[in-house]
C-alpha cells in the first residue's frame, strides 16, 4: 500500500515539473519574440522606432546607430539643401492700429438738433456738413446786432456833421473853443460804439455759422451720439459723433531696445524701414508701410521701445484699435548661408546641424546670424547643396549612419486633421513607428515616384494611414511623425 502511494506521489511531482518546464519554455519564447520586436537583433522594428522618441538620444549617446539599444542600422531622416542667398533680418512684434488723427465733433452752440447729413460708418471729407442746429435764435441775435450798428452809425454821422460846423464857428470866433473840444470827444465816443457794434454783428454771424456743424478732418464717421429733436450743448461728453482719420493708418508696436540703434541709424540715413502687418493667424498680409518715428524713452519695465509705422491704407482694411502681427525688416544679409530653421539643433556641443553625405552623418557647429520664419542664416563650414537633417535628428550622432527618405509631395491634410478622426491612438502610433522604421533608399523611392508606383514603406502601415500620409506635404508628414513618435515613447 505504501509503495502504491509513493508511486502516485512521484507521478504527481513529475507532472508538476513538466508543467513548469513547459511554462518556462513558453516564457522564454515570448521573451525572445519580444526582444526581436524591440530591435534587439539589429532589425529596425516598429517598437525600435517608438523607443527613439525625441529626447531619448542625442549627440554621442547610444550605440553606433544612435538608437537606444545601440542598433547599427541606418536611421531614417528627412533632409534639405543648404542655400546661399539673401535673407531678410526681421523683428516680429504685436501692434495695434491707431488712426493718424481722431476728432470728437461737438456742438459749439446750444440748440435743438434739426438735421443729420452723414451716414454712420461712411467716409466724410473736411468741411462737409454733418448736422444742423436750429438757427432761428441766432438769426434774431444777428439782426439785433445789425440794428444797433445802424443806429450808432447814424449818430456818429450826425456828430461828425456838428463837429464840422463847430470848427467853422471857432475859426470865425463865433463859438467857444470848449464846445469844439466837447464835440470832438463825442465823435470819438460814437466811433468806438460803432466798432463795438461791428464786433457784435460778427460774433452773431459766427454763432449762426456754428449751427451748421461741419467735419473738422477727413476720415471715417462713427456712430451718432444724438438723435433728431434732442437739445445739444457744447458740454456734451460724447459730442455728436467721432471721426477717425485712417488714411494713413498708424501702427504702434514695441521692439527690444537692442534694436534701437539700428532703427535710428536707418532713419537718420533716410533709409526706409519696411513694415508688414499680418492677421492674427499670420496667414494673410494686410498692409505694407514704413517706420515713421520712435518714442522718446525706453520702457524700463519691459526693455522695449515703441515704434510707429504709417500705412497708406487705401483700401480701408485697417481699423483703429485692431491688433495685428507686425514684421519689421531691419536689414538684409547678402549672400548668406541659409538652412531650414528645423535643421538647427542645440545641445551639449552648442548650436549645430547634422549633414548627411553618402549615408554618413557628420555634426557641424554653426553660429546663428539671423532667422526669418522657416529659414535661418548661419556661419559655419557648410557648402551650398549639402544636405542637412530637418527631421529625425534626435536619433543621430556624429559619425553614425542615416538613410534619406524621399516621399512624394502634395496633399492638403494637416496632421491631426479630419483624416485621423475616430482612429485609435495605438493604430496611429504603430503606423508612425512602422513608417519611421522602414527606410527606403533614395534611388528606390525616386524610381517608384517616377513610375507612379506605391512606395514600399507604405506597405508597412494600415491602408487608411498610408493614404493619409501619402496625401500630406513633407512638412505635415514630418510633424505627424514627430507627434506620434512622442506618443509612442510616452506609452
Amino acid at each position: 500500500m505504501e509503495n502504491k502511494n509513493s508511486r502516485s506521489g512521484l507521478s504527481a511531482g513529475a507532472a508538476r515539473t513538466g508543467v513548469l518546464v513547459v511554462a518556462a519554455l513558453a516564457a522564454l519564447a515570448l521573451a525572445v519574440w519580444w526582444w526581436k520586436g524591440r530591435g534587439g537583433d539589429g532589425a529596425d522594428g516598429p517598437a525600435a522606432a517608438a523607443s527613439a522618441a525625441p529626447g531619448a538620444s542625442g549627440p554621442g549617446r547610444g550605440g553606433p546607430g544612435g538608437g537606444r539599444f545601440g542598433r547599427s542600422g541606418p536611421q531614417p531622416v528627412s533632409v534639405a539643401a543648404v542655400q546661399r542667398r539673401d535673407l531678410a533680418v526681421t523683428v516680429d512684434a504685436i501692434g495695434s492700429i491707431a488712426s493718424a488723427n481722431t476728432a470728437v465733433v461737438r456742438a459749439k452752440v446750444s440748440g435743438e438738433l434739426k438735421a443729420l447729413y452723414f451716414k454712420e460708418g461712411q467716409p466724410v471729407k473736411a468741411g462737409q456738413a454733418l448736422a444742423l442746429i436750429d438757427p432761428r435764435p441766432f438769426e434774431i441775435a444777428r439782426d439785433q446786432a445789425q440794428a444797433a450798428l445802424a443806429r450808432d452809425q447814424a449818430q456818429l454821422e450826425n456828430a461828425r456833421a456838428d463837429l464840422a460846423r463847430y470848427r467853422d464857428l471857432v475859426a470865425k470866433e463865433a463859438a467857444p473853443r470848449q464846445q469844439l473840444d466837447t464835440q470832438q470827444a463825442l465823435v470819438r465816443q460814437l466811433e468806438a460804439t460803432v466798432l463795438s457794434d461791428k464786433a457784435a454783428v460778427a460774433n452773431a454771424a459766427l454763432q449762426l455759422s456754428y449751427t451748421r456743424v461741419t467735419a473738422p478732418i477727413s476720415g471715417q464717421a462713427g456712430l451718432k451720439q444724438a438723435d433728431l429733436g434732442n437739445t445739444v450743448t457744447p458740454s456734451d461728453a460724447n459730442g455728436l459723433l467721432s471721426i477717425a482719420q485712417t488714411q494713413p493708418a498708424a501702427v504702434v508696436f514695441a521692439v527690444p531696445d537692442a534694436r534701437l540703434a539700428r532703427i535710428r541709424q536707418q532713419l537718420a540715413g533716410g533709409q526706409p524701414l519696411a513694415v508688414q502687418a499680418w492677421d492674427r493667424e499670420r496667414r494673410q498680409m494686410l498692409a505694407e508701410g514704413r517706420v515713421a518715428s520712435t518714442d522718446n524713452a525706453i520702457d524700463a519695465s519691459t526693455g522695449t521701445i515703441k515704434v510707429k509705422a504709417l500705412f497708406p491704407n487705401t483700401d480701408g482694411g485697417l481699423f483703429p484699435n485692431q491688433f495685428v502681427n507686425v514684421r519689421l525688416q531691419l536689414d538684409t544679409l547678402k549672400d548668406a548661408l541659409v538652412v531650414p530653421t528645423a535643421a538647427v539643433q542645440r545641445g551639449a556641443p552648442g548650436t549645430f546641424v547634422y549633414v548627411v553625405a553618402d549615408g554618413q552623418v557628420s555634426l557641424r557647429r554653426v553660429q546663428v546670424l539671423a532667422a526669418d520664419g522657416d529659414s535661418t542664416a548661419v556661419q559655419a563650414e557648410l557648402r551650398p547643396g549639402e544636405q542637412v537633417v530637418i527631421d529625425g535628428a534626435d536619433r543621430l550622432r556624429d559619425g553614425g549612419k542615416a538613410e534619406v527618405i524621399r516621399v512624394p509631395a502634395g496633399g492638403a491634410s494637416a496632421p491631426g486633421g479630419r483624416g485621423g478622426r475616430g482612429r485609435a491612438p495605438g493604430a496611429a502610433v504603430s503606423a508612425a513607428n512602422a513608417v519611421s522604421a522602414a527606410p527606403v533608399p533614395a534611388s528606390a523611392s525616386a524610381a517608384a515616384a517616377d513610375a507612379g508606383e506605391r512606395p514600399r514603406w507604405m506597405d508597412r502601415v494600415p491602408p487608411e494611414v498610408a493614404e493619409k500620409l501619402k496625401a500630406m506635404s513633407p512638412e505635415e508628414r514630418r510633424a505627424w511623425f514627430q507627434q506620434h513618435r512622442a506618443s509612442a515613447a510616452a506609452q
